[in-house]
């Protein structure tokens, strides 16, 4: 029981990781500035935008059963911001594979997760399969 709360913090970490190294890969080879994968010695227009994606994370709606961001119905980035991301993930998707595989793998595994429709994000999970509302008296 103890690895189930546990998982849901990893993910999250996970995911704050992975876009840490996109942004950093994309820094070092269109600005020549990004001296490692975790986000350090960025430009300042990378470290924008990582520290902007970062705050996204931090203040999802969804937390841990959060969707990848491209599955999510409810789309928190600023046009522009989400735009500057996707540049990044264009260029760092398909190097990611070489480069750090697992989280490469892990991401596009999560991306084909089924999405939690927002009024589920409160859930349930018994014999109803989540259909009842918390609070609510079964009948």
């Amino acid at each position: 029981m103890a690895e189930k709360s546990a998982r849901p913090g990893q993910r999250l970490a996970r995911e704050e990781k992975t876009i840490a190294t996109m942004v950093a890969m994309y820094c070092r080879a269109h600005h020549g500035t990004a001296t490692s994968d975790d986000g350090e010695g960025l430009c300042d227009e990378c470290a924008e935008l990582l520290a902007y994606a970062r705050r996204r994370l931090g203040a999802c709606r969804y937390g841990a059963e959060k969707p990848t961001c491209a599955n999510c119905e409810t789309h928190c980035y600023k046009p522009a911001m989400r735009e500057r991301v996707r540049e990044v993930m264009r260029y760092s998707g398909p190097r990611m594979l070489r480069r750090h595989p697992v989280l490469a793998l892990t991401h596009l595994t999560d991306g084909r997760r089924t999405p939690r429709r927002c009024g589920s994000a409160g859930g349930g999970s018994g014999a109803t399969g989540g259909r009842e509302r918390p609070g609510t008296p079964a009948r």
